[in-house]
């Protein structure tokens, strides 16, 4: 079986969660969110944990029985304390604003590229940092994801949209390829 489904769950307090047929819903300060669970695995909730159970021996089910634990954990961390991403505008004349719930970036286009955020994912600008806040953690790297790909970091000057603790790896110019050459 596998190692990490087998840990519990700890529901801080604040969080309650609600175990349906096929679905376990969690809501707490941050929001609800909800999460589908495959056959073969089953949720049981006792003394403000969280413990799954694995009935399939099969390959798939030993991994759905895994994944299904950290997605659960991570749905419970979301709802109370929320899941962020930061980025990072390298560039001169690269700036970000927040427009209502919208993400506008002047990053070097002859226009402003606006990103609209989904519920329950807000935005914050501070300089040169941009901070994805949400309960959901795909729907927070998803959306950070798509704020980089506007202007992904170029490997000759380093210029563009890079996550925090992100290192680019930067390439030699032209002129280091001809200091070597015969003349």
């Amino acid at each position: 079986m596998s190692k990490i489904g087998r840990q519990s769950i700890s529901v801080p307090t604040g969080v309650s969660v609600e175990i349906l047929d096929e679905e376990v819903k969690v809501s707490g300060p941050k929001g609800t969110l909800s999460l589908k669970i495959p056959s073969g695995v089953s949720v049981i909730k006792k003394e403000g944990e969280l413990n799954l159970t694995s009935t399939k021996k099969s390959k798939t089910g030993k991994s759905r029985y895994g994944t299904t634990r950290a997605l659960l954990a991570n749905n419970v961390k979301g709802v109370s304390e929320g899941w962020t991403k930061e980025l990072e505008l390298v560039g001169t004349g690269y700036r970000a604003e927040v427009a209502g719930v919208d993400l506008v970036l002047t990053v070097g286009y002859s226009h402003p590229v606006k990103i609209s955020a989904p519920e329950s994912i807000t935005f914050k600008v501070e300089k040169t940092f941009i901070t994805v806040e949400g309960p959901n953690r795909e729907l927070v790297g998803q959306i950070a994801a798509n704020v980089r790909n506007v202007r992904p970091p170029e490997p000759y000057k380093g210029k563009g949209i890079k996550y925090k603790d992100e290192v680019i790896r930067r390439k030699a110019g032209k002129a280091a390829k001809t200091v070597g050459a015969p003349a």
